[in-house]
């Protein structure tokens, strides 16, 4: 079938949405989504269920651990999600997740390979560099195969996978690591403990379905709104225009293009993201960490600041807008504490409350997979019915999403009871991610469709550079420095009023920021 037969389908099926019926197409498409999704938080996630064994293995720290599941992988993930989300507003973004899929599902099964802290950490960034792909791409696809009113509900259903992944992910690694252990406590094949055995067997599955996701059709980009945007004539420009701004060294080539003042910006920009970095690292002891981290927000910064030269219209309606940022931000602090009370949460049952790696992940994957998978799709429809009835009503689900979610915490890193425990987070689980659909959805709206890529990979910086590279990272570091794995989850409660503050911003100023997108795109030299 070529792109044009497609197309002209796809045509159709948006014409056939315009009557008030998604075609079943839409369904099929978003499925497999779904469960690409599903996976690419299996490869993500399963370091949790296995962190015991590589600690023992490895002779890691709790920091070290956190800086592997988080740091490694989420910035990376967070940099290239840039170029490659510029790509998948350019691109065939079918073509784009299949690539993105075979690369990362290739880098876990190499993590089964890893004989220490360094190759461990290089494989963690190939799948972050892979995963980058995956959002940015399906995102906009969803948001052209679906219509408007719908879209919190199909973001949150494609969003479930996360949940199921993350869940799996615990039952699978923990069975896998159990059973190969005892079935081979000396003489392994290829001499693989439990833990590198589940890194390359939940790796291979996805070189399979990248064959599944390459028979997807690109939808007409734009249609679902109305404006139809057509394809690129050099898609590939745009893509390594941005890498070349945000990957250092080469991002001093695109401050050279704003002149001398353009350096000297881009240099006083480093060396304040790198004074605060090497601050961090002295104070920690983790320079793998806090270098990470200086390098992802340095590339950042240049990133923002190139992109205003480059792409005005798009600068203005992302960075340039309070309601955008501080959305991103107010989510950002769901992610910090979601993603450290995941990934921490089988290694307090294992080493605290003295569970079976098998158990844990028993009771802890499947029950935060069906508990995500509820929260999400749940509070997706709530957000869309707030919508209708208040202009920012999706970010009641938001702020609700952290605020709910914070005392189930508190209780899973102080309870001594198992079942209290378990208990505790699933209804942590459930409350945080309702939160996912309402933001993702809001910040679709801010944009205009050839630039929902971009606003995606920069959503994904703050669940990424601020949830994912800082929320693992501090809890691990604060049971590091303090011997208790129950301090360093309480500090996460950090993320309430700072998240708490933002959302509220955030709730004031999306209902203008929405009604005059056009206007502002305009305004900044949009041809629209």
């Amino acid at each position: 079938m070529t792109e044009n037969t497609a197309a002209s389908e796809d045509q159709t099926q948006t014409v056939s949405e315009a009557t008030g019926k998604v075609p079943a197409y839409s369904w099929y498409a978003l499925g497999v989504l779904v469960i690409v999704y599903v996976l690419n938080f299996v490869d993500r996630n399963i370091i949790s269920i296995l962190a015991e064994d590589i600690k023992a293995d490895l002779g890691l720290r709790d920091d070290q651990i956190g800086f592997l599941y988080g740091t490694a992988f989420g910035v990376f993930y967070a940099l290239f999600g840039i170029p490659l989300g510029k790509l998948a507003d350019s691109w065939h973004r079918v073509r784009l997740m299949t690539a993105g899929l075979a690369i990362w599902s290739a880098f876990t099964a190499l993590s089964g390979f890893a004989k220490n802290f360094t190759t461990l950490s290089i494989a963690r960034i190939g799948v972050g560099v892979g995963e980058a792909t995956a959002s940015p791409s399906a995102y906009s696809l969803i948001s052209d195969w679906f219509p408007k009113k719908m879209r919190a509900t199909a973001l949150a259903i494609y969003s479930s996978g996360l949940y199921i992944g993350g869940g799996i992910s615990l039952l699978i690694g923990g069975a896998i690591v159990e059973n190969w252990n005892q079935a081979y406590p000396v003489d392994a094949p290829l001499g693989l403990a439990g833990w590198q055995a589940a890194f390359i067997i939940v790796g291979l599955p996805g070189l399979l379905l990248a064959l599944l996701v390459f028979t997807l059709r690109e939808p007409v980009r734009g249609q679902s709104e109305g404006i139809v945007t057509p394809p690129a004539k050099d898609p590939f420009r745009g893509f390594f225009k941005e890498l070349v701004a945000v990957i250092p060294p080469f991002t001093l080539i695109g401050a050279a293009q704003g002149g001398t003042k353009g350096i000297v910006v881009n240099l006083l920009g480093a060396a304040i993201i790198g004074g605060i970095a090497f601050a961090m690292a002295d104070f920690t002891g983790n320079a793998q960490q806090w270098g990470a981290v200086g390098i992802g927000y340095y590339a950042i910064f240049s990133w923002a600041s190139t992109l205003k030269r480059r792409d005005e219209p798009t600068f203005s309606l992302i960075w340039g807008t309070p309601a955008f940022l501080t959305t991103i931000l107010g989510y950002g602090m769901v992610a910090f504490m979601s993603y450290a009370a995941s990934f921490w949460a089988a290694p307090y049952a294992i080493r605290i409350l003295g569970e079976a790696p098998s158990t844990a992940g028993w009771w802890i994957g499947g029950p935060g997979a069906v508990a995500g998978f509820l929260g999400v799709i749940l509070g997706g429809r709530l957000a869309d019915w707030l919508r209708e009835r208040l202009p920012a009503g999706r970010l009641i689900v938001v702020a609700f999403g952290l605020a709910a979610a914070s005392p189930f915490l508190y209780l899973m890193f102080t309870t001594q009871n198992p079942t209290l425990f378990y208990i505790a987070a699933f209804m942590q689980s459930l409350f945080g991610s309702s939160a996912l659909g309402g933001a993702a959805a809001t910040t679709q709206d801010l944009v205009l469709p050839r630039m929902r890529g971009t606003a995606t990979a920069t959503f994904f910086l703050a669940t990424t550079l601020v949830g994912l590279a800082l929320g693992p990272y501090m809890a691990g570091q604060v049971s590091s420095m303090t011997g208790s794995l129950s301090t360093g989850g309480l500090s996460l409660l950090v993320a309430l009023p700072i998240g708490l503050v933002l959302l509220a911003i955030a709730y004031r100023t999306v209902p203008t920021a929405e009604r005059t997108v056009l206007e502002r795109a305009r305004a900044a030299g949009e041809p629209i």
